[in-house]
């Protein structure tokens, strides 16, 4: 005979929350280029108890954040005028995008066959349509001749600051190390590793700017960076670098 499983409430955490995690903080680590500033949560930990019943303090641990401008509660943030364009002063700064006049917006782009069904759900007390003046930004393309891509950066041999950016992150902001290897480190170290098997891959110590674009040149990452959505935090796909889940 089975038996019946209770239900068991769990406080949701609002969309809006502009309230810092518990026993954390927001930081920044910056990086050479103009405006490149990487975010990072910075978690504290508890005092351990030694034997002699000391307390011994321990480093907080720094982990990706990827919560954009809602992570930082300095940062006010209102869904109806979108997130700033973190982006786009490195994207202009090239000089090789211009503005142009889009297409006329549909009805079907909010999900409706005709402007008649549009309208009405306008009018809907409940689950009405809303409209968006604010993000009505005039779209960018390559000028005539040019390429906007990561990659043909990439293959110029160019550094963009999205490269740094990621090169940044994908370090968990922590600096350079010297001869040091991370293997030899003492285990209980946050950063201690495992040698481990790569089996073939070329996976550094230490992420550079420069392995960022030679990765992305031979064409083993990308940096999905689209001119059109500067808010757009950068980071790169690929075997070298760490994994990413896509929880939507």
């Amino acid at each position: 005979m089975s038996t019946a499983i209770e239900p068991v409430e769990i406080e949701q955490t609002p969309v809006n929350n502009e309230k810092p995690l518990p026993n954390s903080r927001r930081i920044y680590v910056e990086g050479k280029q103009p405006g490149v500033r990487v975010a990072f949560r910075e978690i504290d930990q508890n005092a351990t108890r030694n034997f002699d019943r000391s307390l011994e303090e321990n480093p907080p641990v720094r982990v990706y954040d990827t919560s954009g401008p809602y992570g930082d509660p300095a940062i006010p943030c209102d869904v109806r005028e979108g997130l700033a364009g973190l982006r786009s002063e490195w994207i202009r700064s090239r000089g090789d995008v211009e503005e142009y006049e889009g297409r006329e917006l549909k009805p079907i782009d909010d999900g409706y066959l005709t402007f008649d069904a549009a309208n009405q759900a306008r009018q809907k007390e409940k689950g009405r349509l809303e409209d968006f003046p604010a993000l009505r930004r005039t779209p960018l393309r390559a000028k005539p001749g040019r390429c906007v891509t990561q990659m043909h950066y990439a293959r110029q041999g160019i550094i963009t600051p999205e490269m740094e950016f990621i090169a940044i992150r994908e370090n968990l902001g922590r600096a350079c190390p010297t001869n040091l290897s991370l293997s030899n480190l003492d285990r209980d170290s946050l950063l201690h590793q495992h040698r481990g098997q790569s089996f073939g891959a070329s996976i550094p110590e230490y992420v550079t700017p420069e392995f960022v674009r030679d990765e992305v040149a031979r064409g083993r990452a990308i940096i999905p960076a689209n001119i059109n959505h500067a808010e757009s935090e950068p980071m790169i796909i690929g075997r070298n670098f760490l994994v990413k889940i896509n929880a939507n």
